[in-house]
């Protein structure tokens, strides 16, 4: 690990940590269900047999998880807002204490409108292969506003929609657990339309700093041969292209338009377009693709079966976190000027909205590592001529991980899932120092 001062960022730049509500919050009895909970009531979904009924009870505890943030000095804290909750008696009495917290400790507050955990109801009713689930988020949105609007500034509608649609529509391996391959498409279509139509219900409630949390790498085809080359090309699109354009540029990449629902695709992407302040990437590590094999392959947790037209293969030579997946912080300078130099005056000002690493124990030299490398990957981006405003760690806590349940551990805190005690791990100290270091110039 490079043991030099991390260059300086600019002045006002973002320093941030994200957690999500069904990671976090526990009080599934102060809810409505979702489709996490329906999910993980499966026999085999959730490797360790657990689900977020209690995780780390910050619901009851946010208190001292905000002490947390204003001891580790970050300017924002993105959280996410449960539409399952919002949906029960007294749900936004929650936020309303949170956000008062935050301003208390001097701490900026960053919803999320929608981080995965659909109600079940709405689940019930088709979920986001419905056309409907987008109008009822925008609703939902515009409740939350009207509540929080006053205090909170700064929104993200969507988290990782190809994510949700990949895992949970396509591959079934996330909630709501359907394996419906291709056919798996209108849930990225009408995710992407609820986003455009949250961005309106944001303006009309008079908020003025809106992004998305859209989750991108670079794609490294295996080899130059021209099969590899074409399934890296296709799993670019589908992870990368298929949700920045829609939203950037207003279109959808060649091909992909006619395979969407609707009577008028075309008017549906006027809304999706529907001008934002900031796009908000999501980065963990690229991708390595090559031409399917004709067998199934695990890889990071997720099973690619044979009949994708892509297969995904390890990276070579580089280290890898407890998830098995690569270490690589060269990907996010690449990214981000890749996508400067794809979108141009399109792309707005970026916020880096997730960034983190799986590693077991408290004196966690190897996230320290990790951070700290991909810290001065984005400062290079930024030295790059990309307009880069913010950086937000993943996680502040140790947390439910979705369908590996409490096997991995991202937080900056580690917390104890027996007793919920929190104790600062050695990464906690080195983001408090960093922090500490770039207001002192």
């Amino acid at each position: 690990m490079a043991t030099n001062p991390i260059p300086q960022f600019p002045a006002g730049f973002l320093w941030g940590v994200s957690t999500s509500a069904h990671q976090i919050e526990g009080a599934a009895d102060q809810r409505e269900p979702s489709v996490w909970d329906a999910f993980t009531a499966e026999e085999g979904r959730v490797k360790d047999g657990s689900n977020a009924a209690v995780a780390c009870d910050h619901f009851h505890r946010y208190p001292q998880d905000v002490a947390l943030l204003r001891e580790l000095g970050v300017d924002a804290y993105r959280f996410s807002v449960s539409w399952p909750r919002v949906n029960a008696p007294g749900g936004l009495d929650f936020y309303d204490r949170l956000v008062d917290e935050l301003a208390g400790a001097g701490v900026r507050p960053v919803p999320t409108l929608f981080h995965w955990d659909l109600p079940l109801s709405l689940q019930e009713a088709g979920g986001w292969l419905n056309r409907d689930t987008a109008e009822r988020f925008a609703e939902y949105v515009a409740v939350v506003a009207a509540r929080l609007g006053d205090r909170v500034t700064k929104w993200i509608t969507l988290n990782e929609p190809a994510e949700h649609t990949l895992l949970g529509h396509a591959l079934g391996t996330h909630a709501p657990g359907k394996q419906l391959m291709f056919d798996a498409l209108p849930a990225a279509h009408h995710q992407l339309l609820g986003h455009g139509l949250a961005v309106r219900a944001l303006r009309e409630a008079g908020a003025s700093d809106i992004g998305i949390a859209n989750s991108h790498g670079p794609t490294w085809a295996a080899s130059a041969e021209q099969p590899d080359v074409e399934a890296a090309a296709f799993y670019d699109l589908l992870l990368n292209r298929l949700f920045a354009e829609p939203v950037l540029l207003g279109e959808y990449p060649d091909g992909i338009g006619e395979l969407m629902p609707g009577d008028d695709v075309s008017a549906d992407l006027k809304v999706i377009s529907e001008p934002i302040d900031w796009y908000g990437v999501n980065y963990y590590a690229p991708t390595r693709v090559g031409a399917p094999e004709g067998t199934d392959i695990e890889f990071g947790g997720v099973t690619i079966p044979a009949e994708l037209p892509f297969t995904v293969k390890e990276i070579e030579g580089v280290p890898t976190t407890d998830f098995g997946w690569p270490v690589v912080p060269s990907g996010l300078t690449d990214l981000l000027t890749a996508f400067r130099d794809r979108y141009g005056d399109r792309l707005p000002p970026v916020v880096i909205t997730e960034n983190g690493c799986s590693y077991e124990g408290i004196d966690d030299q190897e996230r320290i590592a990790y951070l700290d490398g991909h810290v001065r990957a984005l400062h290079r981006a930024v030295e790059a001529g990309v307009d880069v405003r913010g950086y937000f760690v993943w996680s502040l806590l140790d947390n439910f991980e979705w369908a590996e349940g409490y096997a991995r551990r991202f937080g900056l805190v580690h917390v104890d899932y027996a007793t919920l005690e929190r104790t600062p791990k050695a990464s906690y100290g080195w983001y408090r120092d960093l922090l500490r270091a770039q207001r002192r110039a």
